[in-house]
């Protein structure tokens, strides 16, 4: 699994790695059974207390994302595309933010903005609720 805390971030730490697992379960990366590298091997990896990559597991597992087997450790359960919609629309805002902060950095506008995503938009198909 390849992920990266970027500390200058003022997104915390628990939810880079949450969004960073969601991105990977949502691109095939993390297929459904795959199993994630323990709290303690992640965190040290990581440079991160246990308690951090502790509480972005239990995020998930509470989505319904993850799945702890006890001893067994830790299993992606099921895709994004079934995260409920709260979490999948909080996931979606600070994405959206994100795109709007690096616009702002190289000068694009909001036409340059509403552009591009259409065009991306085009590139995937999705399902209409």
């Amino acid at each position: 699994m390849i992920v990266a805390i970027d500390d200058e971030s003022s997104v915390p730490p628990y939810r880079q790695l949450v969004d960073q697992v969601l991105a990977l379960v949502a691109a095939g990366g993390l297929p459904i059974g795959q199993r994630l590298p323990p709290v303690r091997q992640l965190a040290a990896d990581l440079g991160l207390a246990n308690g951090t990559v502790a509480r972005a597991y239990r995020t998930l597992e509470v989505a319904g994302i993850l799945q702890t087997r006890g001893r067994k450790g830790t299993f992606v359960a099921r895709q994004q595309e079934e995260m409920p919609r709260t979490e999948r629309e909080e996931y979606l805002r600070r994405k959206s933010a994100e795109l709007i902060r690096a616009a702002a950095v190289v000068g694009a506008t909001k036409a340059d903005v509403t552009s591009a995503v259409q065009a991306a938009l085009t590139e995937f198909a999705f399902t209409e609720n």
